[in-house]
């Protein structure tokens, strides 16, 4: 099981062993706590049935948007750890109906030993985090998607052997992932370099992060070549014609890995649109790491929800 690690002096002052962990943006993890977490979730990994570290409790799992990898491996995850899930479809809750995430937070909290939510503003994470006296875990905000970037890192580990020192280079449109990708992947200690349009850029991830308009510049060198979407859940359709115009450019496609290493791999968190963001010959060849990349999710979650609720 994870464990807390000691501090490194200067890089969490505030950490506190008694109090409340969750899970919203990465940043709450320390770069230690992170390799701790992917070493576990491949030992979950190499064993899915070792641990049962939520045997006798239940956790809510709260679907605002759609979903088929988040949901599935979450509660599946928590079924293995020996939990039990409690889905929950926006619809089927009072948030639905104007009840503050601080009232669901305060609710819950009786109920359950953790809740994880899939949602659109962030703030509603924040909210529920700032009211919760259980852990809170982000499935997904419009600003972050740090869960897939876990399963992205335990990916490259699984490939690579290590993080330190690989590159990992993001073409295509600036949204929750990239950010998460630009956090987590810097405390990992991967060069990340994004590249995108500059209308669609992301300002906001951090600052280790190389960033570029050009996107043969990014896969310069990559170990790693990584697209997603070019239309995301809660963008216009309207300016669907004109985000695609910029994005052509950006295409995971041969040409694109041409500029990476030859062991580089592919990866998408999913769903694809092969011939959009990425050509199928990508999506579907033998550089592709996508599939593992899915499979993924459910090992690095088992791994972190074991660290926030099992201990």
């Amino acid at each position: 099981m994870v464990t807390p690690v000691e501090e490194v002096p200067g890089e969490r002052p505030d950490y506190d062993p008694g109090v409340t962990r969750h899970f919203l943006t990465g940043e709450e993890l320390t770069s230690a706590e992170l390799g701790s977490l992917l070493d576990r979730a491949l030992e979950l990994k190499s064993n899915r049935s070792a641990s049962r570290a939520l045997a006798g409790r239940s956790v809510a799992l709260v679907f605002e948007r759609p979903s088929t990898r988040t949901r599935v491996s979450f509660e599946v995850g928590v079924h293995e750890l020996g939990g039990h899930p409690v889905v929950l479809r926006g619809d089927e809750l009072q948030l639905s109906r104007g009840e503050s995430p601080r009232d669901t937070a305060l609710v819950l909290s009786r109920f359950v030993a953790g809740m994880a939510i899939r949602t659109g503003p962030h703030e509603v994470v924040e909210e529920l985090a700032e009211h919760a006296s259980v852990p809170v875990i982000n499935m997904l905000t419009r600003e972050h998607h740090p869960c897939q970037v876990l399963a992205d890192l335990l990916t490259l580990r699984e490939r690579f052997g290590r993080l330190e020192g690989l590159k990992l280079a993001y073409v295509g449109d600036g949204n929750n992932v990239t950010r998460s990708l630009m956090v987590l992947g810097a405390k990992a200690g991967l060069e990340v370099a994004v590249a995108t349009p500059a209308e669609l850029a992301v300002t906001d991830g951090s600052t280790a992060a190389l960033t570029t308009e050009d996107p043969a510049a990014a896969a310069e060198g990559a170990h790693a070549l990584y697209t997603d979407v070019w239309l995301s859940m809660d963008d216009d359709a309207a300016a669907a014609g004109a985000r695609r115009e910029l994005l052509e450019p950006y295409r995971l496609d041969s040409d694109l890995l041409e500029h990476a290493r030859e062991d580089a791999v592919a990866l998408h968190c999913l769903p694809a649109h092969p011939g959009d963001e990425i050509a199928a010959e990508v999506l579907y060849g033998p550089r592709s790491a996508v599939w593992d990349q899915a499979e993924n999710r459910l090992h690095a979650q088992k791994a972190l929800l074991e660290f926030l609720i099992g201990s």
